[in-house]
């Protein structure tokens, strides 16, 4: 009696559920007490989830390590596409297999070993990786198609806030809105763009208000609004196509520390942008809101506290002007007390193969601080610039606004839509269609008629949010006058904060620092130097008077001879300080 193993595989989700490898599993064990096999129970290898086209396979792996330790004589499977749907790998594993003497026996293949069953089983194999080739080809091909004709049931689920709603014989699939969490989602862009609250602490309020996950779980992972942040679905337009499957560049840190394989062989990696299909679903939240998520998510990226024990305003601000590299702050211990600089990243000579590429020097971050800080607040003594700017964006809304030309087009696409829904009740009524046709063409239809309804009920809800933050020029001269009494008295915290909100970037040259800020300012005209940016009644000053020695013993320093040249910019979302 020869001892055997028995492999079975499947490579889909659904087939793990309808149990299918359970049935390739009772079979082979009948095969083998029929033809005298002896399978221990332990020696019964089932894959489930693994495509047929990668070789690392736990179940696989443990029976190639039986086969070189001699424990084994014969491997049974079901069929030389479970074995792999790759010829080429069906051919590696049956002749490897047979230098240990391990024979392959499958149930659903000849036998003998004649040159014509051989044959047989190589034609069989080809096959396999034909049909596995096409039907995934199919599947893109259809699964882009529907995407384009706007059908909800190619992405995958819904997300959290909706309900997926199947297709009937009547109706199309589609989303539908869950009010408590659509409740939850709207709070936590709320909590983000607004109150600026970090998806940390929005993890930890969630879990301890004890608000139920999509899997009612109680307790919020940080992964998971961070996911709800970039989810394009939440302004009403679900995106296909996001990403696309690729080969796995690394092994995640707790896979490998548990020592078992990752389950598949593969990764999903963000496609551009302009590759995306969008879908359109009901929206939760307004597109300006959205569109304020994004831009901090990016912000964040450069503006993380990474390990910082001691903050500064200008954290993630500062770049270097003659390499562009960041500046990242550095400390020196004197004997009196400690003092921070702010260094180029281009001027470590380690970081850059023992040479360094920029001669930038260190600069006192106390001076830069102080020296932005003032110029800031020196720019809101004035409220009728912000006054100016507003206004001035609110005629532009007005008139060449393109959510108008949006709203433009959806109303003339919904004419035509409501015009065809017409003709085909007409062709019904006069029996130029049949009911059965009737049936098959009317639900789409409908479902681009309630879409692009809900995309018009949307709008209209963003252009009353957009006409609120527009006026926002009745409350800001109270806010104004309230920062400027309370300048000397903020912390470290909340000067970072309006510091975040007001500049965009501050330049450090070796004679020059540029501020580019987000309020226009009228320069000074002298003669176009750069020291017009610095008030009259200091330029008669040296700089001693006004700063101090940023190195000790040096006498041309960074700070010591530099102008502050402001750039004109726009407002730059000024809301976010109500």
């Amino acid at each position: 009696m020869k001892i055997a193993a028995i492999y079975a595989r499947v490579s889909s989700d659904q087939q793990k559920e309808e149990k299918t490898i359970a049935s390739q599993t009772a079979v082979l064990i009948e095969f083998a007490r029929q033809e005298n096999y002896q399978v221990p129970d332990e020696w019964v290898f089932e894959d489930e989830g693994y495509s047929g086209a990668n070789l690392i396979r736990p179940g696989l792996e443990r029976i190639r390590d039986l086969a070189a330790e001699g424990q084994i004589q014969a491997v049974l499977a079901l069929s030389p596409d479970r074995l792999s749907r790759k010829y080429a790998y069906q051919v590696l594993l049956t002749e490897e297999l047979a230098r240990h003497g391990v024979e392959v026996v499958f149930i659903k293949a000849p036998h003998s070993g004649t040159p014509e069953d051989q044959l047989l089983i190589q034609f069989q194999g080809m096959i396999a990786e034909y049909e596995r080739a096409q039907i995934l080809e199919r599947s893109r091909r259809g699964k882009r198609h529907r995407a384009k004709q706007g059908e909800v049931s190619v992405l995958s689920g819904a997300p959290y806030g909706y309900r997926y709603i199947r297709k009937t014989d009547d109706a199309a699939a589609y989303y539908e809105i869950i009010e408590a969490e659509a409740d939850v989602v709207r709070k936590i862009f709320n909590l983000y763009t607004v109150e600026s609250l970090s998806i940390a602490e929005i993890t930890r309020q969630l879990t301890a208000l004890g608000v139920p996950t999509r899997k009612q779980k109680p307790r919020w992972e940080r992964s998971v609004i961070w996911a709800i942040l970039r989810n394009p679905a939440y302004q009403g337009r679900a995106c296909f196509g996001k990403t696309a499957v690729t080969t796995r560049q690394r092994i995640t840190r707790s896979v490998r520390l548990s020592g078992r394989l990752p389950n598949r062989n593969s990764a999903n990696h963000e496609r551009p942008r302009a590759e995306w299909i969008e879908i359109s679903v009901p929206a939760l939240v307004s597109e300006e809101t959205f569109a304020l998520a994004q831009e901090k998510l990016i912000d964040n990226k450069v503006h993380a506290l990474r390990r910082t024990i001691e903050p500064s305003i200008l954290q993630g601000l500062v770049h270097c002007r003659q390499c562009s590299y960041a500046l990242y702050r550095s400390s020196t211990q004197t004997s009196a007390r400690k003092i921070y600089y702010y260094r180029c990243l281009g001027s470590d000579a380690y970081r850059h193969g023992g040479k360094a590429i920029c001669d930038q020097n260190p600069i006192r971050q106390d001076l830069l601080d102080q020296l932005v800080w003032t110029e800031i607040l020196r720019l809101l003594e004035d409220p009728a610039l912000i006054h100016n700017e507003l206004n001035r964006r609110l005629e532009a809304a007005r008139d060449s606004n393109p959510t108008q030309r949006r709203l433009d087009t959806l109303n003339r696409d919904l004419i035509r839509v409501r015009k065809s829904i017409e003709r085909l009740l007409t062709a019904y009524q006069e029996e130029l269609l049949s009911l059965d046709e009737l049936r098959v063409r009317m639900p789409p239809l409908r479902q681009r008629e309630q879409a692009m309804q809900a995309e018009l009920q949307a709008i209209n809800h963003q252009t009353a949010d957009r006409a609120a933050y527009l006026q926002l020029a009745e409350t800001l001269t109270a806010f104004l006058e309230r920062l400027h009494a309370n300048a000397d008295t903020l912390d470290i915290n909340q000067r970072k904060r309006i510091m975040r909100l007001l500049v965009k970037e501050v330049i450090v040259g070796n004679d020059l620092i540029t501020i580019k800020h987000s309020i226009p300012r009228q320069m000074v005209p002298t003669g176009g130097s750069s020291q017009s940016s610095i008030p009259a009644s200091e330029q008669n000053q040296t700089p001693s008077d006004k700063y101090s020695l940023l190195c000790k013993g040096r006498e041309d320093t960074a700070l010591w001879r530099a102008f502050v040249s402001v750039y004109l910019f726009t407002i730059w979302h000024l809301h976010r300080c109500r």
